[in-house]
């Protein structure tokens, strides 16, 4: 039986296709990448031939295709229990936490987009972001406090939430976003994933820019 394809676009870029692929690294499952550079000419239709809603990332497991990250996590999850937290309270601040995370935000993933190789300190801080920023830096705070007595992550064990939040975790590397204590310790329990790492060290080595995530030049 053959290893399941991931579907990615621009390790650089790419904060929904990081989510579901740090997720396999971290449980160790094998798979195949397949990894798509995003808005050049081709890359939709390319797209296409894999992902019914023409955007990454996309599963395809045998016969079984899931996209979106949020639902690609939960397919791995039904298989791989440890995905999201054992206790019941824990998994539906898990759960709650990450589809906020897949719903909302919007100001922060505009006026800071993921750009791993970059660094701008200082930038894209307007209001509407400084309150999002809290917003995630309380959820954090509360998460760590209630549940994360058992490990560094949200809830003690590295889950689904962790996923989810790794983009923010990458783009406060980015922005040089000031941070709370335990905040901080998440953060860099989190960019200490080897995981993490080989993301980063291959996001690094792209050569794409693509203009409209590069804001601040």
């Amino acid at each position: 039986m053959s290893s399941p394809l991931l579907v990615i676009g621009n390790k650089n870029y790419s904060s929904w296709s990081l989510r579901p692929w740090l997720a396999m690294k971290v449980l160790e499952l094998p798979f195949e990448e397949l990894r798509i550079p995003l808005y050049v000419a081709g890359s939709k239709e390319q797209i296409l031939r894999y992902s019914p809603s023409g955007r990454v990332p996309c599963l395809i497991d045998g016969a079984v295709r899931v996209w979106e990250s949020l639902a690609i996590l939960e397919y791995l999850a039904e298989t791989h229990s440890q995905l999201w937290p054992a206790a019941p309270a824990a998994r539906a601040a898990a759960r709650s936490i990450s589809a906020e995370m897949h719903a909302g935000f919007a100001n922060l993933r505009q006026h800071m987009s993921m750009n791993v190789r970059k660094r701008h300190p200082g930038k894209g801080r307007t209001p509407e972001v400084l309150q999002e920023i809290a917003r995630i830096v309380a959820m954090w705070s509360d998460c760590r406090a209630r549940f994360g007595a058992a490990g560094p992550y949200l809830f003690g064990r590295f889950s689904a939430a962790d996923s989810m939040y790794a983009p923010v975790v990458l783009r406060f590397r980015t922005y040089d976003v000031e941070l709370p204590a335990q905040c901080r310790a998440y953060c860099d329990a989190m960019l200490a994933l080897p995981a993490m790492r080989e993301w980063i060290a291959a996001a690094e080595a792209e050569t794409e820019v693509l203009e409209k995530f590069e804001p601040y030049g």
